[in-house]
C-alpha cells in the first residue's frame, strides 16, 4: 500500500541506455530525492525501472530520467501506473533476460 501523496511509476527506457552508466545515474538521482525502488537493465536494449514516493519528486526524477546521464541518448520513455510493492531505497537489479521484440 502506498503511502498518502504516494505515487509508484514503472519506466520502460529505451535508446542508447546501456553501457552509460545509465543505472548508476538513476540510483544516485533517486537516493539524491529519498525515493524507493529499483533499476536494472533488460536483454532486449532497454532499462526498466520502478520509482515510489511523493508525486512532485516521481515527477522530477521521470523527467531526469528523459535526459539520463551525459553519454545516453533516451529515445522513448514508457510510463505506466504501479502498485509500488518495493523495499525502502533505491537499488540496481541484476539484468532480466526478456523476449526481444521482432517485427515491430
Amino acid at each position: 500500500m502506498l503511502e498518502p501523496g504516494h505515487i509508484a511509476r514503472r519506466l520502460l527506457i529505451s535508446g542508447r541506455v546501456q553501457g552509460v552508466f545509465y543505472r548508476d545515474w538513476t540510483v544516485r538521482h533517486a537516493r539524491e530525492l529519498h525515493l524507493d525502488g529499483w533499476v536494472r537493465n533488460r536483454t532486449d536494449g532497454t532499462v526498466e525501472a520502478l520509482i515510489v514516493g511523493p508525486e512532485e519528486d516521481v515527477n522530477k526524477m521521470v523527467k531526469y530520467c528523459q535526459n539520463g546521464p551525459p553519454r545516453s541518448k533516451v529515445d522513448n520513455i514508457e510510463i505506466s501506473e504501479a502498485i509500488g510493492i518495493t523495499k525502502k531505497g533505491f537499488f540496481q537489479k541484476p539484468t532480466v533476460n526478456v523476449q526481444e521484440r521482432r517485427g515491430h
